[in-house]
């Protein structure tokens, strides 16, 4: 989608009448052509097919250079309105009109962007501005402010996040003296972008906040609701979907007060997409309808249709994904080449393809198999493989056409990827090779990662191990490099963590262990365990939309070798066809075995016995169940564990197995944790790792027994007092606010007054693979995962000490959702606490108190571990008549520092 917002041109400036008309025109061309990185408004594309050089032959005047100018740009090419804005700027040349020569190098700028040719745009932006300072800036600060914005996308484009935020401020001042609020809301979103670019979550936030304030002060205009729904769209993208669909429906009231059906279109695409990412599919497709039906605009309407029939494909609605194709087809051959029209065309080929290759033949009402490759065919529609090549060549010719290189990389990796699922290697390599060169010239890395693990995969299947291994490793850099840009990637790319991101990671530790005859030397098992850390990693990014690891941290190897002799590390990895185990012993090299099995039996297992684990009457099917899962991750290795005298086992958990307490694995005889203690950590490092045995122990402790208003789905937690009392029973010195004084805004106080290096929080929550969906509970309300930074990391700036352990005593996974752990993982992380206790479901609140009683009287004397301590109280309810089923007893987790 082209993102064109519209700005306007000073009025400030004196011209001559004669020139009012150049003006006006240069005025208009302003206001499409110079656009900031976060405004997604959606226009019309008009019908436009003259060519360059035709223009050039027929018109010399600087108006219609500008006419023309804006209508390549709108439309879409970039190439062809670089070809005009160079004409023009020789105009100018020889005119010696400065201001229209500062303006024209500003767009030019812009156009070279889209194409990604940054050399070339950082010189035109320079040359705008040197232009202008010449001139007084005061008589024409507008579009001083409207180059500054082009000069911030140029920067935060090319990786400058800090040198964009400054220009950004340079051009918000701007705007606030000039009263202009649209200018101000596009900077403010803009810095938004730049501090969250630079790490800096809290402070995007905050400015976020600070812009909803301020628009709702304005008074109903299209101007504010195209302010809201960029506000909207940033605020999905950033993660917060509620907050988002909130501020878009508030557009979407004023836009159809106006009424503006272009942008009434454009907010029901917004919440369309708003609702797709938070899995309301029902909503997302009635959203998309809507687009349809209001939108004036070709282009919105095709896109609409698009992604609700993704969505059909997706939830296997195929008569209904058939039927909608050939409104689409039509739609498509109406809309003039632009690159938007491209990204369409992509999509629609890749929506094609996922046809083919997810419905078998039996699921149709007539089928058959060509040369041509596999046809899907109801009434009158048929599809094949051919069908498919012949729109991503369009896509390629029109690319070409275009100049623009980076989109007919995507069209090349789509096409490669055609011919990479018929097994036609050669070509697609061909193809994939083509697309890299393009991608890399365009300085596309989200597109480069792809075309690299293309080409991985390629080199894969025609046995060139060592290729695959370098394209793959060349693919995990790029995605290195991105982490925090994945989010920010072109919507018209069909993009999905678990799709485009984790296989790449996963694909390339499978090729790397089968690398030397499935006996991998050290170094390359060190190589595969760092790459599913860094997946990991990835996995969090991509949950809080952010980098949430920072700080001095200490590699496990060197803990077990050094500080912990008694400890060993397990890293279980779950590929397509085997579950492989790498495993670190104490001043022992790296080591490693695996299990033949499937993915998805692997997956069965483990959601059959997280089912059943919660059961207390089920025990022999979790000793079965167990059993199984020991003998893939511990029976190898358990000799080794015993003669090296290990004591303690700590786990970096793979996919479903983080939803499992390894502590209920059964041997046949006991369980995991009648024989170790057992911890869970997020990687294959610890944050500045200490022991608390040294320190006094201070807890800050809060409850609340009854669930607030509105959550009446969780039940009241009796024991709540009791649970507090056993902590300060064992001799922790507590401090504790309960019930209605458990609110978000005291928590944070006693936070910042009170010393402590523990915090109990006695209340439901609730972990899950979404951020927005894990939370605990306050009087006030849900404390949401991604206000735990501002809770307890504001302590860091005015308090020496830190947080050495979290602990949630009544939370639980989501139900139904088998990443919920990634809540959990997410809550400990975003804690910035050394150490995380949590429980993966909702146990009995007396079996609770009992617990938490024995875990801290332990801690409390100084004598092990937390994660001995966590292991003494697990045997304390193994050992309790009433309380010995696993479902009791294996709920809690010990996740970062076990010392």
């Amino acid at each position: 989608m082209v993102k064109v917002s519209q700005l306007s041109l000073p009025n400030l400036i004196k011209i001559h009448r004669h020139n009012c008309k150049f003006f006006r025109l240069l005025f208009y061309f302003l206001m499409a052509l110079l656009c900031s990185l976060n405004t997604p408004i959606i226009a019309a594309v008009p019908g436009f097919n003259a060519s360059p050089q035709t223009i050039l032959n027929q018109i010399a005047t600087p108006d219609s250079l500008f006419q023309q100018g804006k209508l390549l740009y709108n439309a879409g090419r970039f190439a062809e309105a670089v070809q005009i804005l160079q004409q023009a700027v020789k105009v100018y040349q020889n005119q010696g009109d400065t201001l229209g020569l500062a303006a024209t190098l500003g767009n030019l700028s812009l156009a070279y962007q889209q194409l990604g040719k940054w050399n070339q745009a950082q010189q035109a932006i320079t040359d705008s501005l040197n232009l202008l300072q010449k001139s007084p800036k005061n008589q024409n600060l507008l579009l001083f402010a409207q180059l500054l914005e082009i000069q911030g996308r140029w920067q935060i484009s090319t990786g400058q996040a800090e040198a964009a935020l400054v220009t950004w401020q340079q051009a918000e001042k701007f705007y606030t003296q000039l009263k202009n609020q649209d200018g101000v809301v596009k900077s403010l979103i803009n810095q938004a972008q730049a501090w969250r670019s630079k790490g800096s979550y809290r402070r995007s936030v905050e400015i976020l906040t600070y812009l909803e304030k301020k628009l709702q002060l304005d008074p109903g205009s299209i101007a504010k609701a195209v302010g809201l729904r960029s506000l909207g769209d940033t605020l999905l993208a950033m993660g917060y979907g509620e907050k988002s669909r909130t501020i878009l429906q508030q557009s979407l009231k004023i836009a159809e007060s106006m009424p503006a059906n272009a942008d009434i279109g454009a907010t029901y695409f917004s919440l369309g997409n708003n609702a797709k990412t938070q899995k309301q599919k029902s909503d997302a497709i009635a959203f998309y309808q809507k687009a349809v039906e209001l939108s004036p605009s070709p282009l919105t309407k095709v896109q609409a249709q698009l992604n609700h029939l993704s969505l059909l494909i997706e939830d296997g609605e195929l008569t209904a994904a058939l039927t909608l194709i050939p409104s689409i087809q039509s739609q498509l051959a109406q809309l003039p080449t632009s690159r938007a029209t491209i990204y369409a065309e992509i999509n629609f080929a890749q929506s094609l393809n996922k046809l083919l290759s997810n419905y078998s033949q039996s699921t149709i009402q007539s089928s058959s198999t060509s040369s041509q490759g596999s046809i899907l065919s109801i009434h009158y529609l048929e599809i094949n493989s051919q069908d498919v090549a012949k729109i991503l060549a369009q896509a390629i010719a029109q690319s070409r056409s275009l100049g623009d290189q980076q989109t007919e990389a995507y069209a090349l990796l789509s096409l490669g990827n055609l011919y990479e699922q018929t097994k036609q290697w050669s070509e697609a390599q061909k193809l994939t090779q083509q697309a890299l060169v393009l991608a890399q010239t365009s300085n596309a890395p989200e597109i480069v990662y792809r075309v690299d693990w293309q080409l991985g995969r390629l080199l894969w299947a025609q046995k060139d191990i060592k290729g695959a291994i370098a394209a793959y490793d060349a693919a995990v850099d790029t995605l290195q490099l991105l982490r925090l840009d994945l989010v920010a990637i072109n919507q018209d790319v069909q993009f999905s963590f678990r799709d485009s991101v984790e296989p790449v990671y996963r694909q390339s530790v499978e090729l790397l262990l089968q690398s030397q005859g499935g006996k991998p030397d050290e170094q390359t098992l060190d190589k595969a365990r760092q790459r599913i850390e860094a997946l990991q990693l990835a996995e969090l990014d991509n949950f809080f939309r952010e980098a949430c690891l920072s700080g001095h941290s200490v590699p496990l190897d060197k803990i077990v070798d050094q500080d912990n002799a008694t400890a060993a590390v397990i890293y279980p990895i779950i590929l397509k066809n085997e579950i492989q185990v790498i495993v670190k012993i104490p001043k022992k090299p790296l080591q490693h075995y695996s299990t033949t099995i499937s993915e998805t039996e692997v997956n069965n297992t483990l959601l059959e016995l997280r089912r059943n684990i919660v059961n207390p009457a089920a025990k022999s099917t979790i000793k079965k169940r167990s059993q199984q899962v020991y003998n893939w991750l511990i029976k190898p290795i358990e000799s080794e564990l015993l003669s090296k005298q290990v004591d303690t086992l700590v786990f970096v958990l793979d996919g479903a197995l983080r939803n499992l307490p390894m502590a209920s694995l059964y041997d046949g005889k006991q369980y995991l944790i009648e024989k170790y203690a057992i911890a869970l950590s997020v990687g294959l490092q610890l944050l500045d790792p200490k022991p608390l045995v040294q320190q006094q122990i201070r807890a800050l402790t809060a409850g609340l027994t009854e669930p607030p208003p509105g959550y009446s789905n969780f039940s009241a937690l009796r024991a709540i007092k009791s649970e507090v009392d056993l902590i300060a029973k064992s001799g922790v010195s507590t401090t504790s606010i309960l019930d209605e004084q458990f609110t978000s805004k005291a928590l944070e106080k006693e936070v910042n007054t009170v010393p402590f290096n523990i915090v109990h929080l006695a209340t439901h929550g609730q972990f899950s693979s979404r951020a927005e969906d894990t939370f605990i509970l306050a009087a006030d309300g849900p404390i949401n995962v991604t206000q735990f930074d501002s809770l307890l990391r504001s302590r860091d700036e005015s308090k020496p000490q830190a947080v050495e352990l979290l602990v949630l005593s009544a939370c639980q996974t989501a139900a139904g959702d088998n990443r919920a752990a990634l809540g959990l993982a997410g809550a400990a992380v975003r804690a910035g606490a050394r150490s995380t206790l949590a429980s993966l479901w909702q146990i009995d609140d007396q079996s609770t108190a009992l617990f938490v009683g024995a875990f801290y009287k332990q801690l409390k004397s100084g004598k092990v571990t937390k994660a001995q301590a966590l292991r003494y109280a697990q045997l304390q309810l193994l050992q309790h008549p009433n309380y010995n089923a696993p479902s009791f007893w294996s709920a809690y987790v010990l996740i970062g520092n076990w010392l």
